[in-house]
């Protein structure tokens, strides 16, 4: 399914790919940009999100502090469970958007990675990454037959309508990209000529912001309003901020219950000096939930902190319709792709 088509021909409207298919923008509501439902990682043993009653709870938790909408980052291969996202989202009210993509090698077995990009002894077979991604976004996730385990009926909701993600997330490094990065990121780029799809991508600890958009933008040339930066907060440099803005991309700060790295309580400071530069509409919010003992339901944070306690604390410290356009017309935009 595509989006409406304005008339005869033409291209089709925006429209935002959600598990349970193709939504107007505008509907979006107050976004969660940046979360996840279910992860799972070797870094992170026994924190799995891999409860699907916890996941529900959380996402009630989310919709009664008054959020309507998330977006789940977890790429390939960490336990998307995408079969579980749209009797979620029908029985929690809340909307939710789906990755495909693939994280940095260490989240990953060394024969998982051999198998997913061809790669012998450097070399990667053209064309793999790239066709698990489209196929993810167009198809549906667990429909690619290249090979990975994954091709067949995949995952689907109980009227058997396949399940396909809306957005593409990979990952840099700290300060740089490696072999890895750069070949995932090229797999993205040609999923995202293909579909139009937005990248969203892991900066480690925050950094490399610069590095990522000069391959994408420069290299690649993927349109910098197709390219989604997470974890500026973790990196509170002002100048790269606006650097990134200044090139055109968006700037995701999520994760803003981790104190230990600094954003809570600078963040204020971050998004007005964005938005007294003129880059107000460039900017998302998201809660970045990784681990089992972050989620609300059990003591920790969670998706709910995201609007119970830093709403309130950006609405006094910005201006409230500043603070509005954070949470739902600019993640309408950042996810927003005219499906061809």
């Amino acid at each position: 399914m595509t989006g409406p088509l304005t008339d005869a021909g033409a291209r089709p409207e925006p429209t935002v790919r959600t598990v349970s298919g193709d939504v107007c923008p505008a509907v979006l509501g107050v976004c969660d940009a940046h979360d996840h439902l279910f992860l799972r990682s070797p870094l992170l043993p026994g924190q799995e999100l891999a409860d699907p009653g916890a996941a529900a709870a959380e996402l009630q938790a989310f919709r009664e502090a008054g959020g309507n909408t998330v977006v789940q980052w977890t790429p390939y291969g960490m336990g998307r469970r995408a079969a579980e996202l749209p009797r979620l989202a029908a029985e929690s009210g809340v909307r939710i958007v789906a990755a495909t993509g693939l994280h940095q090698a260490v989240h990953y077995a060394p024969e998982v990675l051999e198998r997913l990009t061809g790669t012998v002894a450097g070399a990667a077979a053209p064309g793999g990454l790239a066709g698990l991604f489209v196929t993810e976004l167009t198809v549906g996730i667990g429909r690619w037959g290249g090979g990975s385990g994954t091709g067949g009926a995949g995952p689907e909701t109980a009227d058997g309508a396949a399940v396909r993600a809306g957005m593409i997330k990979v990952a840099g490094g700290f300060h740089g990209l490696d072999a890895h990065a750069r070949r995932t990121m090229a797999a993205a780029a040609e999923a995202h000529h293909a579909t139009g799809a937005p990248i969203g991508v892991h900066l480690e600890l925050g950094t490399g912001a610069m590095d990522v958009l000069d391959l994408l933008c420069g290299e690649l040339a993927v349109p910098p309003e197709r390219v989604i930066l997470g974890h500026l907060n973790r990196s509170p440099d002002l100048v790269v901020h606006r650097q990134a803005a200044a090139a055109g991309a968006y700037l995701a700060f999520d994760g803003p219950s981790r104190a230990n790295h600094a954003t809570d309580w600078r963040l204020p400071d971050a998004l007005a000096a964005l938005a007294d530069a003129g880059y107000g509409d460039r900017l998302l919010l998201g809660g970045d939930t990784t681990t089992a003992a972050a989620r609300s339901v059990n003591g920790g944070p969670g998706m709910p902190h995201l609007l119970r306690r830093l709403r309130p604390r950006l609405e006094l410290a910005l201006d409230e319709a500043l603070v509005r356009l954070l949470f739902t017309a600019n993640p309408a935009r950042a996810f927003a792709v005219a499906w061809g």
